[in-house]
């Protein structure tokens, strides 16, 4: 790991290098993207070339894609694949229950298909990234092209009988133009603030005409991976009710750890 990263990507590399010690030879992996996720995929290549580990990996988007496969790992499509043994990814949030707020790269749609083909799911984030409660985060919903506008001002309408304590929806841009996802769609943002029921908000958003999927990941992740910045990490198991504190020692490493997005 170099050594002249900021605390919150020290947080993010020893949340990931914790992560991939769950990876076992011959398994089947989602590579989540983002910045956190991109530092786990060059742990487990690590691993891969360091212990001729053999894994297959099913990437969340085409940065991760890339960055998979310059590194070497044996990249597939989930239709090759079918089913996965684990899926790592990070996330904008998440609550005591390990629900979720992901999207804020723009590959929710992927990352939650392959997520939910995954026989466990494990979170890797940094401490930051704990909230008591969802929703101060942007909630991201991927949305058509087509009738944007109009699917737009239904999730507003569809707001009003929610509990959350802010209904502004915005169109996500990328420069001046509207972002446009992996699959062709575009992101409508939901600035909530607060989400008082996310397993019904999750429900009523995906019933709206024009609206692809939802950021929240409800009941599907199982483990969380937290780091901080002196290496310290703490790793909980919804399913078990256990939490674990380990420590992760830093030391040079080569460039395989070289330029993380």
């Amino acid at each position: 790991m170099p050594a002249d990263l900021n605390p919150i990507d020290k947080a993010k590399f020893v949340a990931a290098k914790r992560a991939v010690d769950f990876v076992q030879d011959g398994m089947k992996l989602g590579l989540g993207t983002g910045s956190t996720a991109a530092w786990m995929v060059r742990c487990l290549a690590e691993r891969v070339r360091d212990e001729g580990l053999r894994v297959t990996g099913v990437p969340t988007s085409r940065r991760t894609a890339e960055l998979a496969t310059s590194l070497g790992l044996d990249v597939r499509t989930l239709d090759e694949v079918r089913w996965l043994d684990l899926t790592i990814d990070g996330a904008d949030e998440f609550d005591p229950n390990l629900n979720l707020i992901k999207g804020g790269g723009a590959a929710l749609l992927q990352e939650k298909i392959v997520a939910t083909a995954s026989d466990q799911m494990i979170v890797i984030a940094d401490a930051a990234k704990e909230v008591s409660r969802l929703g101060a985060f942007p909630l991201p919903v991927e949305v058509i092209p087509f009738g944007w506008q109009t699917t737009k001002a239904l999730i507003e309408e569809t707001l009003v009988s929610m509990d959350v304590l802010n209904r502004e929806v915005s169109l996500r841009m990328n420069g001046e133009r509207p972002l446009v996802t992996d699959e062709a769609n575009h992101i409508l943002d939901l600035h909530l603030g607060r989400i008082g029921n996310p397993r019904q908000l999750a429900l009523v958003l995906n019933q709206i005409p024009g609206v692809v999927e939802n950021g929240l990941f409800i009941d599907i992740c199982d483990i969380v991976v937290i780091g901080e910045p002196d290496g310290k990490v703490s790793v909980r198991d919804i399913n078990a009710g256990t939490v674990q504190d380990d420590q992760i020692h830093f030391a040079p490493t080569d460039n395989i750890f070289a330029d993380p997005d």
